[in-house]
Parts: C-alpha cells; structure tokens; sequence
C-alpha cells in the first residue's frame, strides 16, 4: 500500500519556493542589439517566436539577416520558406552579403515533411516563413485556415521544446492589425514581436506584445536599406531629422519605450473652419486623447478652438500613446492657434487632466538626460517631475502646475 501510494513521478511532488533551482535560460545573440533588447537579451533556447506584420514590411528581410548572423556564429540554421522558391531567397540574399555553409533553406509547406527533415538535421534555429502557408495532412482544411494555422503552430511548440530548437514564425497580419489565424496562436507561442512601419517609409519600429523572458516594453528601431535593414543606434536623433525652425505648431517631446528615451515631434495646426462642424484629425496618436485635449484647451486655458479645424501629427509616421504625449499636443496646439513658434530647444512632456493640472511622469530623470544629450536647453515638465529632478547640468527645467503655466512659459 506504501509504495502504491508514492507519486510516480518526482514533478508531481509540490515544493516551496525555497526549493526551486533558479537557472538562467541560455540566450543567444541575433547579431542585432536592437532585436536582442526586444527580445529581453537574445534568443531563448527552445523558444518558439511569432514575428507578425504587413506584408512586404521587412519580416523575412530581417529573419534572412538573422540567419546570417547566426550562422556566421557557428549556428546551424535552416530556413523553410513556404512563399518563396530557393531562386528568389538567393536573389535576396545576394543583396545582403556574404552567407556560410552553416545556412540551409528549403522549400516545403508539408509539416510531417518539414519535422523529418528538422529531426535529421537538428539545427539550431529554425525560420518558418509563413504560418499561412503550411499545413497537416490530417487536417482537411486549407492552408491559412484556422483550424490549420492552430495545428501547425501546435506542431512547431512540439518540435521546439522536445528537441530545444529555437523555432520564429512569420504571421501575416489582418486589417485590423492583428495576426492572421486564432488568438490563440499568440496565446501558444512564447514571444510575440510586431513589425511596424509605413512601407512608404524607411525606417521600421520592432516592437514585443508578449515576452514569456522579459520585457513587452522595449522597442527596436530599424532602417531599411539597399542591402536590408540597418540599426538606428540613436532613434531621437533619427526622428527629428529635417524639424522645421521657427514654425509656430512644433514641439518636441519625449515618450518612454520600456528604458528607451525617444524624442519626436509633435506638430499642430489649428484654423479657421468653413465647417457646420469643425474637422479634427490627428495622425500617429489617439484621436479622441486629441479631443479631450482640445476641450481642456477650450475649458480651462480660454483659447477659443470650437470653431477652428485642428490637425495634429507625430512626425516621421511613428505611433505613441503613452500620457507624456499630452503635454507637447497641448503646447503645439496652443502655439498654432497663437502663432507664435516655440523655441527649437525646448522640450515638453507630462500628462494632462481634465481639470487642466499637469500631472507626473515616470522616469522623468532618463527624458531629461536625453534631451541634455541632443542638445536642448530647456524642458518644461510637472512641477512634481522638476521636484524630484531638482536639477540637471546644462539644462533649465520648467516645472508647470497647469496648462496656463505652460502657455505661458513658451510665451
């Protein structure tokens, strides 16, 4: 009866925190630092990773050049295409430099085809592109199809963690912005990455939505050249190339991307409307974070907006949303319906409430910090953010307690 009684297994055993070892996942570099930081250090061995985006983006651009890097490390690689023929991979790779025998790629959509090949091989690293093409045989769906995308990724899951091979997915994505197939292909997976960007322009923004080993806040920053994608080192610098000087309805700002400072700029533009009822577009942020601002401009700083059109964007196509924003959307529309230019070295950023009040702002040490380093000599910020700071080396800090305050300091 004793022995019937013992668990079979040493798993089904329950134990205190104390007792669990704690190792470190093994990481492996991609050759990229702004992928390895998205990533929360590099690649997890065994992980399985969903890289979504447009089509024509750069997705399989920057996979290509992972596999490179990788391979020139010493990595087995092998890159299954299930969208391309081995011609129009080479071609591609032509562009990006010089590849080594480490590298292997085949054309296949078949999964049992594409695990007995995996099995004899066993590579590293394993590039899927796409999950829309693949398919199982014992699913009589077509490829692309829910229920085929759900199976293959759950077969991929299988190959990844039994045979601690790093697999990344490619996943189209939806109108809606949202990748092609079941959500619960991003519940399956353990790192899903995003690929952003207007295809018109050429920088790109890599960004995670689910990390299972580390951080959903960071981005990467990418440009897309001749010879595939570069890194942008310092994104600041890159976003606020060609501001103009001396226009009214320009400012600068600074929102936090995980630890990463970025500043950009916010335009505004605010005239007379010929309207019953007046346009408001805003292009890069929320909309109706737009309006309520415009409202709070109207209620409590007294500028008459109500029959004036308003158009506001962040330049260089980029997306934000984060609180800090409120801030430079404020000064910008303020200062387009003023006319009056703000001056190119000043920085604004922290939140707005309805009541008009400047609110805090996390990390406003690390925005201040970067502003000093591209050369800004003053920022208006909280008056509880400038409390804390106190004060910074080679730059004046503007503390504001309400939007009059702020009005009033670029005046």
């Amino acid at each position: 009866m004793g022995s019937a009684a013992k668990p079979s297994r040493e798993s089904s055993v329950p134990k205190t925190l104390s007792q669990i070892e704690l190792n470190e996942a093994s990481r492996t570099a991609t050759g990229f630092a702004e992928l390895d930081r998205v990533l929360g250090g590099g690649i997890v061995q065994g992980s399985l990773i969903l890289v979504g985006g447009d089509p024509g983006i750069g997705k399989s651009t920057l996979l290509l050049q992972v596999c490179r890097n990788l391979s020139q490390a010493g990595k087995k690689v092998l890159y299954i295409s299930g969208e391309e023929s081995l011609q129009q991979i080479r071609m591609r790779a032509q562009r990006m430099g010089e590849f080594t025998e480490q590298l292997t790629v085949l054309c296949e959509t078949n999964l049992e085809e594409i695990r007995e090949v995996i099995l004899k091989q066993k590579p590293d690293t394993v590039i899927i592109d796409s999950i829309q093409t693949m398919y199982h045989e014992n699913v009589s769906s077509a490829p692309g199809s829910v229920s085929q995308v759900r199976e293959s990724t759950g077969v991929l899951m299988q190959i990844a963690k039994g045979m601690n091979i790093s697999v990344f997915i490619v996943g189209h994505v939806t109108k809606e912005g949202v990748v092609a197939g079941p959500r619960v292909l991003e519940h399956m997976v353990d790192t899903v990455l995003y690929f952003e960007g207007d295809r018109h322009a050429s920088y790109r923004v890599l960004r995670g939505v689910k990390n299972r080993f580390g951080s959903t806040n960071e981005i990467g920053v990418f440009e897309m050249r001749d010879t595939g994608l570069e890194e942008v080192q310092n994104p600041s610098e890159y976003m606020l190339e060609g501001k103009p000087e001396g226009a009214s309805g320009s400012v600068v700002t600074c929102t936090m991307e995980g630890t990463r400072p970025v500043l950009i700029e916010v335009q505004a533009l605010v005239c007379r409307s010929s309207l019953a009822f007046p346009r408001r577009t805003a292009a890069g942020t929320d909309l109706n974070r737009v309006n309520l601002l415009l409202a709070v401009l109207e209620k409590r700083a007294g500028l008459g907006l109500s029959s004036c059109d308003a158009y506001v964007n962040i330049a260089g196509g980029i997306r934000m949303n984060e609180p800090a924003l409120d801030l430079g959307i404020v000064l910008a529309v303020a200062s387009s319906a003023k006319d009056q230019p703000i001056d190119s070295k000043t920085i604004a950023f922290g939140e707005v409430g309805l009541s008009g009040e400047v609110r805090s702002v996390s990390m406003p040490r690390q925005r201040v910090h970067e502003a000093a380093k591209l050369g800004f000599d003053t920022v208006i910020l909280p008056e509880v953010c400038r409390k804390q700071i106190q004060q910074a080396e080679g730059i004046r800090l503007i503390g504001v307690k309400n939007v009059r305050d702020a009005i009033r300091a670029i005046q």
